[in-house]
């Protein structure tokens, strides 16, 4: 029923929508630009294009007035700081950078899984292993949805969780953590090598477990979206019980907390909590969440004047590069 009365007729609106771009939009640019042979992977694109764009309305509809109306800290004088991170979330939200992925680790992959099957070892099918387990409820596309986004979501803790265990791979997402001034755009604020290695084992998984790429689209999209409300720069609170079923701005800004969420048993030593991205119960279970925080200064400890002021860079490539000194030089 919940099928046929919300899904499906989004579904259909979405591809609507997605082809009407395609077919005025990026058809004729392929077209003219001698590159007909895409045309599949430049659909699959407009359909990313089109998501970023419609999260990007919600995030200025809905998640800016939160930050003019309840802002967690003031934030006058950081413009630039803000600019930086708009530019790193329109490199994504837009496609930009899933267009490097079509043409590079796409391939491979395609490569990868094909040889496989060759050699007789094929992936699964998530939901259809499941399905058995409650029959008849894991036959709807929003169970199904609902199943892979919190094996993603799982997933994602544990990348998480190895962004601040392994000195080098917190060099590289030390760029996310380094911003002073947190906002709803703060979300995509990350190292590209460090956003290479997240997609990569993302997009392994969705093929290992037979994810369709239409419903891998839609929990991206709604992982990104809930992860830019967690960064806004707002006093939002779920309440007691709302705050351990969502991670919320609350929740989230104390995992941002200097000295506090990428740290334990001390200054210096990597660890930290709330690392969930959008269910607080992964934290719950493996032991790593935190609820006592309020709305503490979010950047490293190390950035402070008095624990050497470190400098993380200002704009993009310095950024960029200062996070490859880091990885190649002492961590």
């Amino acid at each position: 029923m919940l099928d046929e009365l919300i899904i499906q007729p989004l579904t259909d609106v979405f591809g609507r929508l997605q082809q009407g771009l395609f077919e005025s939009v990026v058809q004729p640019l392929l077209f003219n630009a001698g590159q007909g042979n895409l045309l599949e992977d430049g659909y699959a694109a407009t359909g990313w294009l089109l998501v970023g764009l419609i999260q990007l309305v919600l995030m200025l509809l809905l998640f800016a007035p939160l930050q003019r109306c309840r802002p967690a800290e003031s934030q006058t004088g950081d413009a630039r700081a803000v600019r930086v991170d708009v530019l790193y979330t329109l490199l994504h939200r837009l496609g930009l950078f899933r267009l490097a992925m079509f043409f590079s680790v796409e391939p491979l992959l395609d490569t990868l899984f094909g040889e496989a099957a060759v050699q007789g070892v094929q992936g699964i099918q998530l939901d259809a292993l499941v399905a058995p387990l409650w029959p008849g409820v894991l036959d709807s596309a929003w169970a199904s949805f609902l199943l892979y986004l919190l094996a993603f979501d799982l997933l994602d803790y544990w990348i998480h969780r190895g962004q601040h265990h392994f000195d080098r791979w917190w060099a590289l997402h030390a760029v996310h953590h380094s911003q002073r001034r947190m906002t709803l755009w703060s979300d995509n604020r990350n190292h590209l090598l460090d956003d290479l290695i997240r997609d990569v084992l993302l997009a392994f998984t969705a093929r290992a477990i037979g994810v369709a790429p239409g419903q891998f689209v839609a929990v991206v999209a709604v992982t990104q979206l809930i992860e830019s409300l967690s960064h806004a720069n707002t006093r939002l609170s779920f309440g007691w019980l709302g705050e351990r079923l969502l991670v919320g701005p609350r929740f989230h800004r104390q995992h941002h907390a200097i000295g506090i969420g990428h740290e334990s048993q001390g200054p210096g030593t990597l660890g930290g909590c709330n690392f969930a991205v959008l269910f607080p119960m992964w934290d719950l279970l493996f032991g790593t969440a935190r609820f006592d925080g309020r709305y503490e200064p979010t950047g490293i400890r190390d950035q402070l004047p008095e624990h050497g002021a470190r400098d993380y860079g200002e704009g993009f490539w310095a950024q960029q590069w200062l996070g490859l000194r880091r990885l190649f030089g002492r961590v």
